[in-house]
């Protein structure tokens, strides 16, 4: 079986909505568009070569796959070279025709078509952006590792990479580096269930006692 690896751009606030620019997505009154750009570096450009370096097949939302065929293969570059010769797969209700070449649509219900795709021979699954796909990949435990770049950077509502359909999970830090822009690039791991503790007294004080009874009684 294959994995599946979530690469994204996030603010300190955990918004992914239009890291690229104003026009990328301005749904829902997003007007931060083009937040990540100002803090573009050669670390960020060595890691995303490294991470798009290897071989790879790229699940996409439709938004995000709209935005890169309008652009990818017009491009030049060793990034566009790799894009468009990469197969993709995208999920979309609306699209019958995917004129970008390499492009196959994602048959029936997503979740389903993202797990035979899984159990498929081929390479690493890559997603891009899609920040609404990824919801329902989270939702149904189809992730195995996050590539995450934070940015320094806050900008209230919008997209968010974690909603709230997200299974609970723990995640193995397994790499990171902070660019000079102040960018945290970090990978995480899927590690099974969440572990949790209490720093509580083993005995609670009286205080505590009569806390927990009006947290009761207010719920």
């Amino acid at each position: 079986m294959r994995e599946l690896a979530v690469q994204a751009f996030v603010t300190l606030d955990g918004v992914m909505q239009a890291p690229g620019g104003p026009e990328e997505d301005p749904s829902g009154g997003f007007s931060a568009g083009g937040w990540s750009v100002p803090y573009w570096d050669d670390v960020i450009e060595q890691s995303m070569g490294e991470a798009m370096g290897r071989p790879f097949d790229l699940v996409l939302g439709r938004k995000t796959y709209e935005i890169f065929a309008a652009h990818w293969p017009h491009a030049e570059g060793p990034g566009a070279e790799v894009l468009n010769d990469a197969t993709k797969h995208v999920a979309s209700t609306t699209l019958t025709e995917l004129e970008w070449e390499n492009s196959n649509l994602i048959e029936g219900d997503v979740a389903e078509g993202v797990g035979r795709l899984k159990e498929a021979d081929g390479p690493e699954l890559q997603v891009h952006g899609s920040a609404n796909l990824i919801q329902i990949l989270l939702a149904n435990d189809l992730v195995d590792e996050v590539r995450v770049l934070i940015y320094p950077v806050v900008v209230g509502p919008g997209k968010r990479l974690f909603g709230d359909g997200t299974i609970a999970r723990a995640f193995e830090l397994t790499g990171s580096e902070v660019a000079p822009s102040g960018v945290i690039i970090a990978t995480f791991r899927r590690a099974g269930e969440v572990e949790v503790g209490s720093f509580a007294f083993d005995e609670p004080t009286e205080a505590e006692v009569a806390r927990r009874k009006g947290l009761a009684e207010r719920s």
